[in-house]
C-alpha cells in the first residue's frame, strides 16, 4: 500500500522480512564501490558492521535523529534496490520504523517506508511508479532512519546491501546473453 506525501515522495508500509537474502542474478552488490559514512555511532559498532557479512554485529547510533547512512559513489551509478537487515525480535527498541531513502546529486527525498516490526531482510526497490524507472542514476544515497519502534533514540541496523544492474560484459551491444556459451560465439568473425 503506497500513498503519495505532501512532499512528492512515495511512502509505502512494509511488515516481516526474509530470513534469506535472495537477489535476482541481473544484480550487482555496489556496496564495495563506495564511500560509507555514518551521522554517529557508538565505540565498536560504526560502519564496518554494516558491511562485514555478519548478521550478529550492528551498528548503533549515537545521539539525537534522524540518523544517517551515507553512500557516496566516485563516479555516477544505477542502483535498483536497497536490502536491510533489521532484527526487531533481538533489538526491539533499536529497530527502525520509518526509514528515509535520499539520492541523487544532492539528497532528495525518494521514498520513506515505513517498517513494522521487521525481522529479516527488508527489500526496497528504487525504481519508480513509472515501469521505465527501473533505476536510479545517483552519486549519493542516504539512508535516513526518521523514528524507531516504541520511541527508542538510538538504532541498530546490522546490514545494508545495494544492488545496480549487472553491467554488460560485451560494450556497445544492444542486447545481453546471459550464458558464456552464447557470449563466446556472439561476435562474426
Amino acid at each position: 500500500m503506497a500513498a503519495e506525501s505532501s512532499e512528492g515522495e512515495e511512502e509505502t508500509k512494509l511488515s516481516g522480512g526474509n530470513q534469506l537474502l535472495i537477489v535476482d542474478d541481473d544484480l550487482t552488490e555496489m556496496g564495495k564501490k563506495a564511500a560509507w559514512s555514518v551521522s554517529s555511532c557508538k565505540p565498536g559498532n560504526g560502519v564496518s558492521s554494516l558491511r562485514d557479512d555478519n548478521l550478529e554485529t550492528y551498528w548503533q547510533s549515537d545521539g539525537g535523529q534522524p540518523h544517517l547512512v551515507n553512500i557516496q559513489f566516485q563516479k555516477k551509478v544505477r542502483l535498483q534496490l536497497i536490502v536491510l537487515y533489521v532484527d526487531f525480535k533481538l533489538d526491539e527498541s533499536y529497530t527502525p520504523s520509518k526509514v528515509s531513502i535520499r539520492a541523487g546529486d544532492g539528497f532528495h527525498n525518494l521514498k520513506t517506508v515505513e517498517l513494522v516490526k521487521p525481522t529479516g531482510w527488508v527489500y526496497l526497490s528504487l525504481s519508480g511508479v513509472d515501469p521505465r524507472d527501473t533505476f536510479v542514476n545517483t552519486f549519493m544515497l542516504q539512508i535516513a532512519v526518521l523514528s524507531n519502534h516504541l520511541n527508542g533514540r538510538d538504532t541498530h541496523v546490522r546490514q545494508i546491501k545495494v544492488y545496480g544492474p549487472r553491467p554488460n560484459p560485451i560494450p556497445h551491444q544492444p542486447f545481453q546473453f546471459t550464458s558464456r556459451e552464447f557470449i563466446t560465439y556472439s561476435s562474426i568473425r
